[in-house]
């Protein structure tokens, strides 16, 4: 079996017809997915198909991108990660390509999902984008190793890979490593230890090889996983289990 750590199946593209998202999850062994919060607005259908399907599992959280977004204080992510079918933290982190100037505020986000995951004891859910250095020295200085997580699909060089993997970090994979032009992120993907490994989706965007520029879903999770296998020279169900088996560890709140 596969697990999609990361999707955004509320999206309008995929909630329209959410009963041929599932059908097609259980058509390519994909037993279960976990889908993210990204701003208070769509919190809610976030949370509700967690409710709703027992395979599917939620985190809380404000995405990095939208200097407007409504904030969520540390008191307020503390007490709705206390739900049973919340696992995580985030999606938080940083992103200098959406936003420029001065970032303070993201930063000061960034800073308020860390203590909030750290004082529920969830793993963050990462995101990083042309801003890594700044994304490992705030997780260093807020000490994130303490409640863990997982740089989410993932694109930088191995140099931050291991930094996050020294920090007690897992490292996910999505679509893109099956994209031809995506060296780098092929390499990190033959280096970084199976043990410390997720697959992921990010549906609705970045579906991979062969399904490139249409949209995405979790049944996708597959191709991420066969390719890893191809690149690394396993078998497809090694990476299947070792994958599912990080997923569990991890977000141990969640239920096989």
């Amino acid at each position: 079996m596969f697990i999609d750590s990361h999707c955004h199946i509320n999206f309008p593209d995929l909630a329209a017809r959410m009963p041929e998202v599932l059908a097609n999850m259980q058509a390519k062994q994909v037993s279960h997915a976990l889908v993210i919060g990204v701003s208070r607005p769509k919190y809610p259908q976030v949370l509700e198909l967690a409710e709703s399907h027992g395979n599917l599992y939620a985190t809380v959280g404000v995405h990095p991108d939208d200097p407007d977004a409504e904030e969520y204080s540390e008191d307020e992510l503390v007490a709705l990660a206390a739900h049973p079918r919340v696992v995580g933290i985030g999606e938080t982190g940083l992103d200098y390509h959406w936003c420029k100037g001065d970032l303070e505020w993201q930063h000061q986000r960034f800073r308020t999902h860390i203590r909030a995951a750290k004082r529920v004891g969830l793993p963050l859910v990462i995101h990083t984008r042309e801003s890594a250095e700044d994304t490992i020295r705030i997780m260093r200085e807020e000490n994130a190793e303490v409640c863990g997580g997982v740089m989410h699909c993932f694109t930088e060089t191995w140099e931050v890979a291991q930094a996050a993997l020294e920090l007690g970090f897992y490292i996910s994979f999505s679509g893109v490593v099956t994209f031809k032009n995506a060296a780098q992120v092929k390499d990190v993907a033959q280096r970084v230890p199976l043990e410390r490994m997720l697959i992921e989706t990010d549906s609705p965007y970045l579906a991979p090889v062969p399904f490139r520029g249409k949209v995405n879903e979790p049944a996708y999770v597959r191709h991420v996983a066969e390719h890893i296998a191809e690149l690394r020279g396993i078998e497809l169900a090694e990476v299947a289990r070792v994958t599912s088996d990080n997923f569990f560890r991890l977000f141990a709140k969640a239920s096989r």
